[in-house]
């Protein structure tokens, strides 16, 4: 019988192979397990950048080409994540009129950009809501509340009032299950998609001690993974630390938002950690020693505490610095971004918590009207433009390190069936004579 155990046991091997094999041959989400982003079964890095304004220049065929040449631009450089907005709520030219009102063009328009990005080879973070009043935001959806026979006295009702909460889940509902006009993929079931971000920059100043957004952030994962558990979500975050970690609040720029980073990102359904970085607004009034230093501190705590406490990976997905900042130089915001790019590959290629960093914003020739201080267009940055190439060859060449330790390990593992297969058919004949 000792030759049927070992001829099972080679059965079982190769099945697990073949499982494995099926898993890493992938199907294109990037997943998290543990520290680190996997992409078909191997860690991945990448550089990224911000383009809010991709949708809402899309929606118009006449300027698409802005969103293509964007695109190729990020993409020659080495850049594989663009975050930005899918939503615009009411107002001018908005994807969302009313509650569960939605403009086709503007739709169309996110239903390009998910597309073109799959050409480019780059994944998107898709953002669901606006803290602020810029594109609606949460303003609007009390406005709608109000509209609606809601007594709200306050912006932050967004994140308590049953109807107005009925309202967003509607929204990420409405998202989540667009078919895309282009490809007739469900945004759920595509890929080009990288994760969901429920807020950007949820800020709660009527409740600082952080429980307001801590019950909805959990409220709302657990809605987004209701639909989709195909892909990753994250919350949004600054980093401010809350009041679960009082020994770290003293990291924070002198004030608090209501947001809690160790906590908020514990909740289950968030599957990765992120933090932004602008010393230049945070600490506007001092000097640039000052805010470099304040940077070193907020990278450093952050990227611990993705590693040690929150067991998840970290993605900075928002810092730059502004040209119009008092005494600003090019050198100034190259040095900023060395930094920040010095931090995450240090963590990266130690194999720690932290993938990747998108600086704000890119934008390509010919779209001065979005010009907001941090905007990079990089035929006009040949020093910075230089910078964000180097780190994306970086992260890549610590991406295909693990390619090729994939590929030594699956070698080993076929080595390993081969032989489990000559042993049992060696045990066969010994059992046969």
């Amino acid at each position: 019988m000792k030759h049927l155990g070992l001829l099972c046991f080679s059965v079982l091997l190769i099945q697990q192979l073949a499982f494995v094999h099926q898993i890493e041959a992938g199907d294109g989400f990037v997943r998290a397990r543990g520290l680190r982003f996997l992409l078909n079964g191997s860690p991945y890095y990448a550089n990224g950048f911000n383009a809010y304004w991709l949708m809402y220049v899309a929606s118009d065929p006449s300027q698409r080409n802005k969103v293509s040449s964007a695109f190729q631009q990020a993409s020659s450089h080495g850049l594989t994540i663009a975050r930005t907005w899918a939503f615009s709520d009411g107002g001018y030219r908005p994807l969302q009129y009313s509650p569960g009102s939605y403009n086709q063009q503007m739709f169309q328009g996110l239903d390009f950009v998910v597309s073109e990005a799959r050409k480019y080879g780059i994944k998107l973070i898709l953002s669901l809501v606006n803290n602020y009043e810029n594109l609606g935001g949460k303003k609007q959806y009390v406005e709608w509340g109000r509209n609606h026979g809601q007594y709200l006295s306050s912006e932050d009702d967004f994140f308590t009032n049953p109807v107005v909460k009925g309202f967003y889940k509607n929204h990420v509902t409405t998202v989540l299950t667009r078919r895309n006009s282009i490809t007739g993929v469900a945004y759920k079931d595509d890929p080009t998609i990288m994760a969901w971000e429920l807020m950007n920059e949820p800020r709660c100043p009527s409740d600082l001690s952080g429980r307001t957004i801590q019950a909805w952030i959990t409220e709302m994962a657990a809605h987004v993974k209701s639909i989709d558990r195909n892909h990753l979500l994250e919350a949004g975050l600054e980093g401010f630390y809350g009041e679960s970690s009082q020994q770290r609040k003293q990291f924070n720029p002198g004030f608090q938002v209501g947001t809690d980073f160790i906590q908020n990102n514990l909740i289950p359904g968030i599957d990765f950690a992120t933090v932004h970085s602008y010393p230049d607004q945070w600490l506007s009034s001092a000097n640039d020693q000052t805010q470099l230093s304040f940077l070193n501190n907020w990278l450093n705590t952050h990227i611990q505490d993705a590693q040690f406490v929150i067991r998840k990976p970290l993605l900075l997905t928002e810092f730059g610095k502004s040209w119009k900042d008092p005494g600003y130089n090019a050198y100034q915001r190259d040095f900023l971004f060395s930094t920040v790019y010095y931090k995450i590959y240090s963590s990266a290629s130690r194999g720690g918590a932290t993938a990747g960093g998108l600086f704000w914003q890119l934008l390509t020739e010919g779209m001065d009207s979005f010009r907001d201080g941090y905007e990079i267009v990089l035929s006009e940055s040949p020093s910075t433009a230089s910078m964000i190439a180097q780190q994306s060859h970086k992260l890549y060449q610590i991406r295909k390190m693990y390619v090729r330790l994939k590929n030594v390990e699956n070698w080993k593992r076929a080595r390993a069936v081969r032989r489990a297969q000559w042993l049992a058919r060696n045990k066969r004949g010994e059992q046969g004579s």
